[in-house]
């Protein structure tokens, strides 16, 4: 399987830091976000290749890329405009070459173990074309809020609702079949989101994975600063965190 880490966001709230350090390269005990997501993806869970897209400051980004251990096994694709999460995994339909991937927000820090998803969506139903990983916000209104039914498939998307009728979240880490990028090249939009533009037309043939542990947006300041608690809480972060630590 093959891996496509979303890391092209130009975080706006995390500002003055981001004037010199992009989003996925925010420091979390003194590595950057990115090194636990591709140690998670390409060794833990032994991914063929990972596919990171830049934008902001993407010179930073790819001199990173260039200095990691994995360099020979991810490749860089520069957006000069974004194209939105659904419109990175058009533009790259033939990268991913026809087979399930594993698609994730390179902005989110988590223990999650990326296999644990993966497992899941190999033992779905032979309806369900997406898997994700969802986890319990303590502020519903500024997330996917998801409602589910006895399967655990998700039958409802709520995006940051004023008033939502839960708090089990969507993480944005996904599998996604062949089918879902074939759905996302019908809507025509060189520009579209996968969020709003793509996850309600799959309902309910995506299934929720429920991870109890670390799952957090390092979007502002005090987020950040939570990461950072948290993973000298645990002592192990992402299934990254195994390797050394650390979506």
């Amino acid at each position: 399987m093959r891996a496509v880490l979303l890391a092209a966001g130009l975080g706006s709230r995390l500002k003055p830091l981001t004037d010199t350090v992009p989003k996925c390269l925010a420091p979390i005990c003194g590595r950057p976000l990115l090194a636990y997501w591709l140690d998670a993806l390409l060794g833990d869970a032994q991914m063929e290749r990972v596919l990171v897209n830049t934008h902001h400051l993407a010179g930073v980004v790819e001199q990173f890329v260039r200095s990691s251990p994995w360099s020979g096994r991810i490749d860089l694709a520069h957006e000069p405009r974004l194209l939105g999460t659904a419109g990175t995994l058009n533009a790259h339909r033939d990268w991913i070459g026809g087979e399930a991937v594993f698609v994730a927000h390179a902005d989110n820090f988590t223990d999650a173990d990326p296999l644990r998803l993966i497992d899941a969506h190999r033992r779905a139903a032979p309806d369900v074309v997406a898997s994700l990983f969802a986890f319990r916000t303590p502020t519903p209104r500024s997330c996917g809020i998801l409602e589910l039914d006895a399967r655990n498939h998700v039958v409802a998307f709520h995006e940051k609702v004023q008033d939502p009728p839960g708090n089990l979240a969507n993480g944005a880490v996904y599998v996604f079949e062949p089918d879902v990028l074939a759905r996302i090249a019908a809507l025509g939009c060189a520009v579209c989101d996968l969020s709003t533009e793509v996850i309600p037309g799959l309902l309910p043939r995506v299934l929720a994975v429920e991870h109890t542990g670390v799952f957090m947006d390092i979007g502002t300041p005090a987020a950040l600063a939570e990461a950072q608690s948290a993973l000298r809480s645990a002592r192990t972060g992402l299934a990254v965190a195994r390797r050394p630590e650390s979506a």
